[in-house]
Protein backbone atom coordinates (compact mmCIF):
# COMPACT_ATOMS: atom_id res chain seq x y z
CA UNK A 1 0.00 0.00 0.00
CA UNK A 2 2.94 2.29 0.65
CA UNK A 3 3.96 2.03 -3.02
CA UNK A 4 0.37 2.76 -4.13
CA UNK A 5 0.32 5.86 -1.96
CA UNK A 6 3.64 7.02 -3.32
CA UNK A 7 2.41 6.48 -6.89
CA UNK A 8 -0.68 8.57 -6.19
CA UNK A 9 1.42 11.33 -4.68
CA UNK A 10 3.75 11.35 -7.69
CA UNK A 11 0.78 11.42 -10.08
CA UNK A 12 -0.66 14.42 -8.21
CA UNK A 13 2.64 16.26 -8.34
CA UNK A 14 3.15 15.51 -12.03
CA UNK A 15 -0.22 17.11 -12.68
CA UNK A 16 0.82 20.09 -10.53
CA UNK A 17 -2.22 19.69 -8.30
CA UNK A 18 -2.21 20.64 -4.64
CA UNK A 19 -3.47 18.35 -1.91
CA UNK A 20 -6.33 20.78 -1.39
CA UNK A 21 -7.36 20.60 -5.05
CA UNK A 22 -7.31 16.81 -5.18
CA UNK A 23 -9.06 16.41 -1.84
CA UNK A 24 -11.85 18.81 -2.84
CA UNK A 25 -12.35 17.15 -6.23
CA UNK A 26 -12.30 13.68 -4.65
CA UNK A 27 -14.75 14.80 -1.96
CA UNK A 28 -12.43 13.69 0.83
CA UNK A 29 -10.67 15.52 3.66
CA UNK A 30 -7.16 16.73 3.05
CA UNK A 31 -6.04 14.55 5.98
CA UNK A 32 -7.53 11.51 4.20
CA UNK A 33 -5.54 12.34 1.07
CA UNK A 34 -2.44 12.63 3.24
CA UNK A 35 -3.13 9.12 4.60
CA UNK A 36 -3.70 7.81 1.07
CA UNK A 37 -0.38 9.24 -0.06
CA UNK A 38 1.28 7.50 2.90
CA UNK A 39 -0.37 4.24 1.84
CA UNK A 40 -2.46 3.83 4.97
CA UNK A 41 -4.40 0.55 4.55
CA UNK A 42 -7.18 1.66 6.90
CA UNK A 43 -8.40 4.28 4.40
CA UNK A 44 -11.43 3.04 2.46
CA UNK A 45 -11.03 1.73 -1.06
CA UNK A 46 -13.64 4.27 -2.11
CA UNK A 47 -11.38 7.12 -1.01
CA UNK A 48 -8.47 5.62 -2.93
CA UNK A 49 -10.71 5.25 -6.00
CA UNK A 50 -11.90 8.85 -5.76
CA UNK A 51 -8.33 10.11 -5.61
CA UNK A 52 -7.39 7.96 -8.61
CA UNK A 53 -10.46 9.22 -10.49
CA UNK A 54 -9.43 12.84 -9.95
CA UNK A 55 -6.01 12.00 -11.37
CA UNK A 56 -7.50 10.18 -14.36
CA UNK A 57 -6.19 6.83 -13.16
CA UNK A 58 -9.48 5.08 -12.38
CA UNK A 59 -8.84 2.47 -15.08
CA UNK A 60 -5.73 1.36 -13.17
CA UNK A 61 -7.97 0.60 -10.20
CA UNK A 62 -10.23 -1.53 -12.36
CA UNK A 63 -7.26 -3.69 -13.36
CA UNK A 64 -6.88 -4.98 -9.78
CA UNK A 65 -7.32 -8.75 -9.74
CA UNK A 66 -8.42 -8.68 -13.39
CA UNK A 67 -5.75 -11.17 -14.41
CA UNK A 68 -6.28 -14.12 -12.08
CA UNK A 69 -3.36 -16.26 -13.22
CA UNK A 70 -3.44 -18.49 -10.12
CA UNK A 71 -7.19 -19.05 -10.40
CA UNK A 72 -6.86 -20.02 -14.06
CA UNK A 73 -4.12 -22.53 -13.18
CA UNK A 74 -6.35 -24.12 -10.55
CA UNK A 75 -9.22 -24.25 -13.01
CA UNK A 76 -6.99 -25.81 -15.68
CA UNK A 77 -5.80 -28.51 -13.25
CA UNK A 78 -9.42 -29.33 -12.47
CA UNK A 79 -10.34 -29.44 -16.16
CA UNK A 80 -7.39 -31.68 -17.02
CA UNK A 81 -8.39 -34.11 -14.27
CA UNK A 82 -11.85 -34.66 -15.79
Amino acid sequence: MQQVGENIKLARKRRKLTTIQVAERADIDRSTLYEIEKGNPSVSMGAYFNALRVLGLQDDFLKLAADDEYGRKLQNIELIGK
